[in-house]
C-alpha cells in the first residue's frame, strides 16, 4: 500500500499542517514532515476533514440500475467527500430480507470507492403490514443497524412501536420517514400560498410534525433509538428539540436542499423541484439551519435520489419525487451554514461525519483527524467557485435543482482507509495508486 504526505491542509479550518498516512492509517501529523512517501500532495489552501458518512443514500440497485447503481452511486459519494453511505431499502426487490442486504454490502464492497451500509425495511415490501427479518439482517454479513421504510412513512402506531421494540435488543435504530399518509393524499408541493396561487394540492406540514410527535413519544415509552429522516418544517424543529430536552433517544437529520431551497422555486413547474419532502417557506429554512447550528438536527444527509430523465421532464403532476445531492452536499453546507456564520469546519465535520457516524454506529468512520486513526479523510477546496454542470457528475441521474448555479467549494481528493478514491477532483480507481 503506497504512503502519502499531505503538505499544509487545515485541519478542521486551523492552521495548516502535514499528515503522513501509510498502510491505511494516519502515523504523523506535524509541520515540516520530512518522512518519504511514495506520493506528495501539496494541500496548500485546502481544509482536511474526516470522511463525510450519508445517512440516507438511494443507490437504486438491485431493480432501477437505469437511475443508479452501487458503482455510480458510490463514484457520486466519493466526489463528494463521503467515505461510507447508508444504502435505503426502497430497490426492487425491497431491501426487506438478509439476502437483498448482503447483496448490496458485498457490491459496496466490490466497488471499492466507499463503504456501503445497507438499511433494512422496517416493513414487507414497505407495506407496513408486517414487520421484516429486523433480526436476520442484522445477523447477516451486512450487519443493518439501521431500519427505515423510507419512501414510505410507518403509520401504524402498533407497528412502529413493535419494530422500536425489536430493534432495541440490538441497539438499532428506526428512521422514520415522517408523512402522514392521509393528510398527503394528492399532495403536489408545499401547502402554504404557493400553492393556493398555483392550484397544487397542498402538503401540510402538519403531516410531518405529527408522525413526530408520536414516535418521539413511542421511542420515549419503549426506551429506543428513533431517527428522523429528513426534517422540513420549523414545527419538526419545534417537538425534537423538546423530546431532546426531556432526554429521549431520538435524532433528526436535514437535507441540503431544505437548507438552501424553498418553495418559491416550484412557480417554475420545473419537476427537478418536487421532492419529497416538499422545499417549505423561508421561515422553515431559517428554523433549520439554526436547528442544525445549535445541534437540535443532528445531522446532514444526502437524500441522494436519482432518476432517469424520463421520470423528471415530464408535467408536474406525474414526475417523481427526489433530487440527486451527494456531489454537491458538502458545497451547499458551505454556502447555507458557513459562509453564513452558523457552522465552522469543526461543526461541519461534527455534522457530516462524527454524528451521523454514531448514530449509524460505523466503526472506523467519523473518527478524529488524529494519529493513529484510520485515514478516511476529504480534502476540500473552500475557495474554489464553480458552476454546477450536471453532466460531469460520476451519478448516472441529472436530476439536480443546483444546474447552472454557482457553488462555492470542491472535494480535491478523498481517502478511503488510505488509499484515494478522488485526486485533483478526479476519480481515481481503487487501489490504482496503493
Amino acid at each position: 500500500m503506497s504512503s502519502y504526505l499531505i503538505r499544509n491542509a487545515q485541519i478542521l479550518g486551523g492552521a495548516a499542517q502535514d499528515i503522513f498516512i501509510s498502510d491505511g492509517v494516519i502515523r504523523e501529523i506535524g509541520t515540516d514532515l520530512t518522512g518519504e512517501a511514495d506520493v506528495d500532495i501539496d494541500a496548500h489552501g485546502l481544509i482536511a476533514l474526516p470522511g463525510l458518512v450519508d445517512l440516507h443514500t438511494h443507490l437504486r440497485e438491485p431493480g432501477r440500475e437505469d437511475a443508479e447503481t452501487v458503482l455510480t452511486g458510490t463514484q457520486a459519494a466519493a466526489k463528494g467527500g463521503f467515505t461510507a453511505v447508508h444504502a435505503m431499502a426502497n430497490t426492487f426487490p425491497v431491501a426487506d430480507t438478509a439476502g437483498v442486504v448482503e447483496q448490496v454490502w458485498r457490491l459496496g464492497q466490490a466497488a471499492g470507492y466507499c463503504d456501503v451500509q445497507p438499511v433494512g425495511a422496517v416493513t414487507v415490501g414497505l407495506e407496513g403490514k408486517k414487520l421484516a427479518e429486523l433480526g436476520a439482517m442484522h445477523d447477516s454479513a451486512a450487519a443493518v443497524r439501521v431500519f427505515s421504510d423510507d419512501g414510505k412513512c410507518v403509520d401504524d402506531a402498533v407497528i412502529m412501536r413493535r419494530a422500536l421494540e425489536y430493534v432495541k435488543a440490538f441497539d438499532g435504530v428506526v428512521a422514520q420517514h415522517a408523512q402522514e399518509p392521509r393528510l398527503t393524499e394528492g399532495a403536489q408541493m408545499n401547502e402554504g400560498q404557493v400553492s393556493g396561487e398555483l392550484g397544487l394540492g397542498g402538503w401540510p406540514a402538519v403531516a410531518e410534525e405529527a408522525i413526530i410527535a408520536r414516535d418521539v413519544l413511542l421511542a420515549a415509552h419503549v426506551g429506543s433509538r428513533l431517527h428522523v429522516c429528513h426534517v422540513s418544517t420549523a414545527g419538526s424543529v419545534e417537538i425534537i428539540r423538546w423530546a431532546k430536552a426531556k432526554g429521549w433517544p431520538v435524532t433528526a437529520e436535514v437535507t441540503p436542499h431544505h437548507l438552501l431551497l424553498t418553495d418559491e422555486l416550484v412557480r417554475s413547474y420545473d419537476a427537478v423541484y418536487k421532492v419529497n419532502p416538499p422545499l417549505r417557506t423561508a421561515e422553515d429554512v431559517h428554523a433549520l439551519r439554526m436547528a442544525l447550528a445549535d445541534g437540535t438536527i443532528d445531522a446532514v444527509a444526502t437524500d441522494h435520489a436519482p432518476h432517469p430523465m424520463e421520470d423528471k421532464e415530464c408535467e408536474w403532476a406525474a414526475a417523481a419525487m427526489g433530487m440527486v445531492g451527494l456531489e454537491t452536499a458538502l458545497s451547499v453546507v458551505q454556502q447555507a451554514m458557513v459562509e453564513t456564520g452558523l457552522l465552522n469546519w469543526e461543526g461541519v465535520a461534527d455534522r457530516m461525519s462524527h454524528r451521523p457516524a454514531r448514530i449509524g454506529r460505523l466503526a472506523g468512520h467519523g473518527r478524529p483527524v488524529s494519529v493513529g486513526e484510520p485515514a478516511n479523510l476529504v480534502l476540500f477546496d473552500p475557495g474554489y467557485r464553480g458552476t454546477v454542470i450536471p453532466e460531469s457528475f460520476a451519478t448516472r441521474s441529472r436530476n439536480t435543482p443546483y444546474r447552472g448555479l454557482e457553488l462555492p467549494g470542491r472535494v480535491h481528493a478523498t481517502f478511503l482507509r488510505g488509499v484515494p478514491t478522488v485526486l485533483a477532483g478526479e476519480l481515481v480507481e481503487p487501489g490504482e495508486l496503493a
